[in-house]
């Protein structure tokens, strides 16, 4: 059970998992369609017999005791959030409600059911909090300090999980990962929100100075990762993800410039770019120690400059955007509302 199987990172992970192990494993994506979810994601394993999907809301004891008991879960790999920092600052609420209390009801089903073998509970890089330039990498035994309300309650959801472990011998791994981009990423984040202000002939809204740095990695390598933590990871332990790949916010606008072919008239990136307000505390950097993982023999194989182009490559050929999702007009602002539901966008089946 793959809870937000229909969103960005976990559906990388449902169709690794279920194209990989088709006569080992039955996939079974959880998921509420949210604004940012799309059966798009997975509709390419409809007729796959080891895959299925429930529509459901972790929020709602039911509906997940009835898809752990209906399929026989054994394993589940918690993803489904409230994830996008820039909304949490506006609308904290359904933060809490989703990362915090819907984690609470997910591991308080698991434990009445108790039948579950391991329980991967997905976190995220921004529980360390800010990360200076002169500072060591951190590992999994370093501090939690959030200073955003989205990575307040990541952490806190991460305490309720810990307490479930030691409490209830839940069999828990908590996973904490950096920025994944790449195909099939709501147009909220960074870089599908660029590629398509950019596809329109908008100029990129920049948060601050641009001076920003975050690592990613490729949605592919962090599916492998996942694959790598299901299989080698131990019981009661926490993994960091890291990439080698640390890029500035303003170095991004440069890349995604030079994919379009914009800026070869002897105008600098900063034509190309409208300077915003910063959010009300943006962390400079996030950097994690990615040792332990890489032991168990995972390895980033994807560099940011192929994940790039194949990213722009997805979201621009057949004009992905509205077509995948709905109406994202919203989305492409510079400090987005919080959301409403979108109108349904048809299913496409050819999906790469």
């Amino acid at each position: 059970m793959i809870t937000g199987g229909a969103g960005f990172i976990a559906s990388w992970v449902v169709r690794h998992l279920a194209l990989t192990y088709t006569n080992d494993y039955r996939i079974i994506s959880f998921d509420k369609l949210d604004y940012c979810a799309s059966l798009n994601n997975t509709a390419q394993l409809n007729d796959k017999p080891n895959f299925g999907f429930y529509q459901g809301d972790i929020t709602n004891p039911v509906e997940v005791m009835d898809c752990l008991q209906k399929y026989e879960i054994d394993t589940v790999m918690h993803f489904a959030a409230q994830s996008h920092v820039d909304l949490s600052f506006g609308n904290s609420y359904d933060f809490t409600a989703t990362n915090v209390y819907g984690t609470h009801v997910l591991l308080e089903c698991v434990r009445n059911y108790n039948k579950l073998k391991k329980f991967i509970h997905v976190s995220t890089d921004e529980v360390y909090g800010e990360v200076k330039d002169e500072d060591d990498d951190l590992l999994e035994e370093s501090l939690l300090a959030p200073t955003n309300p989205y990575a307040a309650s990541k952490a806190a959801a991460e305490m309720i999980v810990h307490a479930y472990m030691k409490s209830f011998n839940v069999p828990v791994i908590i996973v904490r990962s950096n920025n994944v981009y790449g195909p099939h990423q709501y147009p909220e984040k960074v870089i599908p929100k660029f590629i398509l202000m950019l596809q329109r002939g908008r100029k990129l809204t920049l948060h601050g100075k641009g001076t920003h740095t975050r690592r990613y990695l490729y949605g592919g390598d962090a599916a492998d990762a996942f694959d790598t933590i299901l299989h080698k990871g131990l019981l009661g332990h926490v993994y960091n993800v890291g990439s080698y790949d640390e890029i500035s916010n303003l170095q991004l606008c440069s890349m995604l410039l030079k994919h379009f072919d914009i800026g070869g008239d002897g105008k600098s990136v900063h034509d190309y770019i409208t300077h915003v307000q910063d959010r009300p505390f943006n962390d400079h950097r996030y950097a994690v120690d990615g040792s332990r993982l890489r032991s168990l023999g995972w390895t980033q194989k994807t560099s940011f400059e192929e994940g790039l182009r194949t990213t722009v490559n997805w979201y621009c050929e057949r004009n992905r955007g509205s077509r995948w999702w709905g109406s994202i007009e919203s989305r492409l602002q510079a400090y987005p509302e919080p959301p409403s539901p979108p109108p349904s966008p048809s299913l496409e089946y050819s999906i790469l």
